[in-house]
């Protein structure tokens, strides 16, 4: 008869072999049966087999994104990648879309986490308007009227700027600190990582792209620039629904 130690640690050995082998099922039961990812086809890859990170790979950008690293394990992570030390329009763009994308997810939302990871290191200054931009323009989204969508665009270039003024006027009436709190967590790749997804990509990684990375740390999906934010939101819905990590 096995005493209690002995079937804790047989417990232990199974509940860590369950961890290893439910990413590599979950990818494979996807490739079996594509119907369960609708629009697969015409918006994310599975990564097949899913390319495994550990936790060391993400190396925080900012002090901001070094106090929040805590926050990556154990959930559902949504990366945007800047390949270069400039975000152009599709780069900016891609980055709204994921912040409208997590914010579809309704009761989902909490089981993820919205990440940036940035091959380069911009100035300090650059890099500060782009989050700017990320926190705000948002909200331009949400109207449909031809001033507002004329701003929208004129500020995703990278030379137009977001004064005071424009900042009180997106912000109206909300508390200002409340506003301009991010969400989003900017990380580096260790060199491993950021070879591992050249692997992936065969070398060329496109301003725009998107990975999904399961709770394990397991990079499952991607998609290319100009990906459909409804798509994703499917394809991720479908994740969220069949896993039962994160």
């Amino acid at each position: 008869m096995m005493t209690k130690q002995e079937k804790k640690n047989r417990l232990l050995i199974i509940l860590i072999f369950g961890m290893t082998i439910i990413p590599f099922l979950i990818a494979w039961g996807l490739k079996e049966n594509p119907a369960l990812l609708k629009g697969t086809t015409n918006s994310g890859q599975l990564i097949i087999p899913p390319v495994s990170t550990e936790r060391t790979d993400f190396i925080g950008f900012d002090s901001f994104s070094t106090e929040n690293m805590s926050e990556l394990p154990g959930h559902w992570l949504i990366v945007n990648v800047i390949p270069d030390a400039d975000c152009n329009e599709i780069c900016l763009d891609a980055l709204l879309k994921t912040k409208q994308l997590r914010l579809m997810l309704n009761k989902e939302l909490p089981r993820t986490r919205r990440v940036v990871m940035l091959f380069k290191e911009p100035p300090a200054a650059v890099v500060s308007e782009w989050w700017l931009k990320d926190t705000l323009l948002w909200r331009l989204r949400r109207t449909d009227n031809q001033e507002d969508n004329a701003l929208f665009l004129s500020l995703l270039r990278e030379e137009n700027k977001i004064n005071a003024a424009l900042i009180e006027k997106l912000i109206s009436n909300e508390n200002k600190e409340f506003a301009l709190n991010s969400d989003l967590i900017r990380v580096k790749p260790s060199a491993g990582l950021a070879k591992k997804i050249a692997d992936i990509r065969k070398g060329t990684i496109p301003d725009g792209m998107l990975f999904l990375i399961d709770p394990l740390g397991n990079l499952m999906m991607q998609y290319d620039a100009g990906f459909n934010t409804y798509k994703v939101k499917d394809d991720l819905m479908h994740l969220l629904k069949i896993s039962q990590i994160g």
